[in-house]
């Protein structure tokens, strides 16, 4: 399975990620549509990095994510900013919160998620998308995010671009050594599928001697036109893209993409 043993690394392996570039520009479009404050939900809210910068921005927060490891991180975050905090959560561990703190952390399959009412606006970022594999998964989970935001309410999210599976990634094999931490990350894109597979094996030092672990991630690259297409099925209105690095509009170079789109009524 995904994110169970890499959550213990997955913050330093990830410190380079732009959060807080991505956290101003998000609160900037949510803002900007008069989303000032309010309920928001992360789909793939993993160690909690973006939800506790959008709650530190204001919002109420509540952080979706299928692993419990990640959300184990997540928690254990909060409780370490605030000592009083306490996490706990129901016998079969599937949602868990913490008392006293705006995040609710529910561990979901962002494919059948769900949530005790409607939202202002749902935000995904770190290519969550790309795990939903199937075009079919991928209308089904618009669908859920459209039933569950308020009316007129956003879903801003990224993704990774199928140019960047084939043309930059590929089939490749990175490795990065530290003092506690190491990993191999082995690389293959299947084109005809537009599926990008790797194989991650990293090493943790505990004591004198180092622990292995080995994970496998599966996600599919898309292009913008499929993406706009599954949001149009899902009944949501396309409102903009941007290239995730640059903030321009987005090319045939673009590797992620930020994507705005809007509620309009319910089926």
């Amino acid at each position: 399975e995904a994110y169970t043993g890499f959550a213990r690394v997955y913050d330093t392996f990830m410190e380079e990620t732009p959060y807080d570039k991505w956290c101003k520009r998000i609160v900037k479009i949510l803002k900007d549509n008069g989303i000032k404050d309010g309920l928001l939900c992360e789909l793939g809210a993993g160690t909690g990095e973006m939800t506790r910068r959008l709650r530190d921005k204001g919002y109420d927060m509540i952080g979706v994510d299928n692993s419990e490891e990640m959300l184990a991180v997540a928690r254990a975050k909060e409780e370490k900013a605030d000592p009083g905090i306490k996490a706990h959560g129901n016998s079969d561990g599937k949602r868990a919160k913490t008392e006293n703190s705006e995040i609710l952390y529910l561990c979901q399959d962002m494919r059948e998620f769900e949530l005790y009412g409607t939202v202002r606006g749902i935000v995904s970022v770190c290519d969550s998308i790309n795990y939903i594999t199937d075009p079919g998964d991928l209308t089904g989970v618009f669908k859920l995010v459209n039933n569950y935001l308020d009316p007129e309410g956003l879903f801003i999210f990224d993704f990774n671009t199928k140019h960047k599976y084939r043309d930059v990634i590929g089939d490749t094999v990175i490795a990065e050594n530290r003092d506690d931490e190491s990993f191999i990350w082995e690389n293959s894109y299947y084109p005809e599928e537009s599926i990008n597979e790797y194989d991650i094996t990293f090493f943790v030092r505990e004591g004198e001697l180092f622990r292995k672990f080995t994970e496998t991630h599966i996600q599919r690259g898309y292009t913008l036109s499929e993406i706009k297409k599954s949001l149009a099925a899902a009944g949501l209105v396309f409102v903009s893209a941007e290239d995730s690095d640059t903030g321009a509009a987005p090319t045939c170079a673009s590797e992620r993409i930020l994507v705005t789109a809007r509620e309009c009524g319910k089926a």
